[in-house]
């Protein structure tokens, strides 16, 4: 599979937390964990499980950092 997004990085899931709506899953990747909250449908989908293979692709126009 091609993607325009360059920021995309491959890991391994590590954890699934399943809702009636939306799913965190938990991707561990070289620079640390990555959580991303998807729908349930999607999860399903997917079949995503703790120990799948993944890539997490990042696709944003801006990201911003707050303090205080």
């Amino acid at each position: 599979m091609q993607l325009s997004a360059r920021n995309q990085l491959k890991g391994t899931v590590k954890g699934v937390k399943s809702g009636s709506v939306m799913a965190e899953i938990e991707v561990s990747v070289e620079a640390g964990t990555v959580t991303a909250a998807i729908t349930d449908a999607s999860r399903e989908r997917l079949n995503l499980k703790e120990g799948d293979q993944v890539s997490v692709v990042i696709k944003s126009t801006e990201v911003m950092i707050a303090k205080g």
